[in-house]
């Protein structure tokens, strides 16, 4: 990946308008460097990517989109892509303008279309989360006794709640089934899988493969008994928690992938600088209120957003590329 393409905008408009103008003038072939920036649209689209399950995410995400609209003047409507990479194909066909992206995605939309990746999320104070192995099965995945924190069980070390932790035992995933998510999930595919491949599995043939569409999917497939194992982001688990109070039993951690940078934003090039800077404070002015934070925590998990670092994305290109996934 080359970093460089890569333009941030700060939270802050004076700064984010600066770092675009600047960015602008990087080449002769950008409109914005030949003084004919792109004019505004009377209506924007902000998609969204399933990390959970879709129904009522466009509702859950009304109050984001009723406060984008109130403060840039422009209507703002939020759609849901059926998958990850039908989001970064909407952003390329001029189909949506803003993006709430996971990690790999956000590379592809700015290497592939010029997109400009302008805020990440932050977690609980992190910027950076592992992906989980799940199992209803922990007498053949743990090593030791599950330990219990905040009602949820972990074994290997995996309470540690960073990466990586317990991947000595996913040798054992040989000849489950396991629940996997799209190839363009970093968590719920690149991550698990590449730990898999390094230690030695063929992720072709050794193991079947339970195809879900969605994170808190993933968990009900090892809930249900569907698969052995799952793959999502941690702690996925909470999502379903509201409707299967016990999934924290039932579904042991057993093993953390590698840290994996945020998710985050990207808007359209075609969008002109001084949009793209109002559209990066606007969203970062929403996480910091209370309403806000309420609405992306139930969202996607998030509770800030902050101005991106493109060096962090470096590391998910490489893994992608391994895998065959650029």
């Amino acid at each position: 990946m080359n970093s460089k393409r890569i333009r941030i905008a700060s939270a802050v408009a004076a700064a984010a308008l600066a770092s675009v103008a600047l960015a602008g003038c990087a080449s002769d072939a950008d409109p914005e460097a030949a003084g004919t920036a792109p004019a505004d649209p009377t209506s924007l689209v902000l998609a969204l990517v399933p990390s959970q399950d879709q129904a009522g995410l466009v509702d859950t995400a009304a109050p984001l989109t009723d406060f984008l609209t109130e403060e840039l003047g422009i209507t703002v409507t939020g759609v849901v892509s059926k998958d990850y990479q039908a989001a970064v194909e909407a952003m390329g066909a001029g189909q949506a303008q803003i993006g709430f992206l996971p990690s790999l995605q956000l590379w592809q939309a700015n290497d592939r279309y010029g997109a400009e990746v302008v805020l990440q999320t932050e977690r609980n104070g992190n910027i950076t989360y592992p992906g989980q192995f799940m199992t209803n099965n922990p007498d053949k995945f743990c090593e030791d006794e599950p330990v219990e924190r905040d009602g949820k069980l972990f074994c290997n070390g995996a309470d540690a709640l960073q990466g990586p932790a317990g991947l000595d035992s996913i040798t054992k995933v040989k000849g489950s089934k396991v629940a996997v998510l799209g190839p363009g999930s970093p968590a719920g595919y690149i991550y698990p899988m590449l730990a898999l491949k390094e230690a030695g599995l063929d992720i072709d043939n050794d193991f079947e493969s339970v195809p879900v569409t969605a994170n808190d999917a993933s968990v009900l497939a090892v809930y249900n008994g569907d698969a052995e194992v799952g793959f999502s982001f941690w702690d996925a688990r909470d999502i379903v928690v509201k409707d299967t109070p016990d999934v924290g039993q039932k579904v042991v951690v057993f093993a953390l992938t590698d840290e994996i940078p945020n998710d985050g934003v990207a808007l359209s090039k075609d969008l002109s600088p001084e949009l793209r800077a109002r559209i990066a404070t606007a969203l970062a002015d929403f996480s910091n209120t209370e309403e806000g934070s309420t609405v992306l925590q139930s969202i996607y998990s998030i509770t800030k957003l902050a101005p991106a670092d493109p060096s962090s994305l470096d590391v998910v290109a490489r893994a992608a590329q391994q895998l065959g996934l650029q």
